[in-house]
Order: C-alpha cells, then sequence, then structure tokens
C-alpha cells in the first residue's frame, strides 16, 4: 500500500491474502535466464531501459501493468506463472505444463487468494483456484492515483479484456478514445487496441477483470507512446 493513501475497500489487504510479490522479480529473472535471454535483451525487447528490467529482477522495484504484461509475454508466461511462489519454476515457453499435484476443487476462498501488488497503487488478486490456460480471471484494485501505465504511454497485448467495475471510478482510454466507468458500469475491448487505466477521484477503483486469449496473437507486446 502507498504510504499516505487510503486502504483499498476491503478489509484485508494483500499481504493478508497470500502476497506473492516479493519473488516475482526472481521468477522473472529465472524465467528469462532460461530462455538465454539477456538483461539488455530482454529491456531492447520491451522497450524499456536495462536498469529497469536489473531492478524489478532484483525486488527493487515493482513493475506496472504494462511492463509486467510485455514481460510475461516476451517470456511466454501465463498469469498463473506470475502468482507462483518463489520456489516454484514457470515452465520453459512452449514446454508442458505439469498436471497440478492435487485437485482444488472449483472454489477459490476470498481469504486464501494470491496477490501481486504492482507499481503505481495497482493490486491483482487471482480469483481462479486452478491454472487456466484461455482466461485470466482477476480481482483488481486501482488505489487512489493508481494506474496502469504512465500517462504519456499506452499498452496492448493478444486477446480480449472484460471488466466490472465494483466501486470507485476507472477512467480507460482505448486508442482516441476515452470513457470513464462506475460502479456497475462494465466494458470489453480488443487488447491489442493500446490502452491505458487510471483512477479517477479520490476513492480507489474496484473492479472483476478477465482477459482472454492473451497469448493468442502472434505480435509481440509493445508500450507506445500516446498518440502513435
Amino acid at each position: 500500500m502507498v504510504a499516505g493513501k487510503p486502504r483499498s475497500p476491503r478489509t484485508k489487504d494483500a499481504a493478508a491474502l497470500g502476497d506473492t510479490s516479493n519473488g516475482l522479480g526472481a521468477r522473472l529473472r529465472r524465467s528469462r535466464e532460461r530462455t538465454g535471454m539477456t538483461v539488455r535483451g530482454m529491456a531492447r525487447a520491451i522497450g524499456v531501459s536495462p536498469s529497469l528490467v536489473s531492478q524489478i529482477e532484483r525486488g527493487r522495484v515493482m513493475p506496472s501493468v504494462g511492463t509486467l504484461y510485455a514481460i510475461s509475454n516476451e517470456l511466454g508466461l501465463l498469469v498463473d506463472d506470475l502468482f507462483r511462489e518463489a520456489d516454484v519454476a514457470p515452465p520453459t515457453r512452449g514446454a508442458r505444463r505439469p498436471a497440478a499435484a492435487a485437485v482444488r476443487g472449483p472454489v477459490q476462498r476470498h481469504d486464501t487468494r494470491k496477490a501481486i501488488r504492482l507499481a503505481d497503487g495497482v493490486r491483482w488478486e487471482l480469483l481462479t483456484p486452478e491454472p487456466d490456460d484461455e482466461l485470466e480471471f482477476l480481482y483488481v484494485v486501482y488505489d487512489v492515483g493508481g494506474a496502469s501505465c504512465p500517462e504519456d504511454s499506452l499498452t496492448r497485448h493478444g486477446g480480449k479484456e472484460y471488466a466490472y467495475v465494483i466501486s470507485g471510478r476507472l477512467g480507460v482510454r482505448i486508442g482516441f478514445e476515452e470513457f470513464e466507468l462506475g460502479p456497475g458500469d462494465s466494458l470489453s475491448f480488443d487488447a491489442q487496441m493500446p490502452h491505458r487505466l487510471w483512477t479517477v477521484g479520490r476513492k480507489p477503483a474496484v473492479a472483476v477483470w478477465a482477459v482472454r486469449n492473451r497469448h493468442g496473437d502472434a505480435r509481440k507486446h509493445v508500450v507506445a507512446k500516446a498518440g502513435r
């Protein structure tokens, strides 16, 4: 939680839920090393500095939503891979994903789901009890001032996104259009369109989010300057 900002509308924060943020950088580093890609190669591929990639992998800083999608897409990682415990290695791109050791059942209890706190006041909580190769299903919180990427940037990736706003207000830019969503509003859009999300007003924005077939697009994730 960013200092000085109000807590999200839930009574439990990410630490209480099962925060997997601390090991995220190490998981990304190990996945990159297994592909043989260098830090400079990753930085060049996703359009950021080698210093930022290094700091993310060492746990010095958390990536933004846009940067995390860029890295995970480059490495072929599913959202479930990002939530794995630090000592469990995500599979290498193209490798067969092993079956789960034990079936957890269809229900994910609210107080045991895994969470990741990203940069700029964004938190993801995983809503699926088992890995899902086709759908990323998340409870998302944008704190006051939170955003998916810098104001002068947009992000895009494969798949289609769906969202339902529970509380607060969320700004959405898709291409050259901007929208403001409030409680009860929903949206769906092609995630290959450059887009950005941010909190509007002085209350956190909370939504249920789904991304279908994120790796279905053969093109790499890019971070594009606004207006391009």
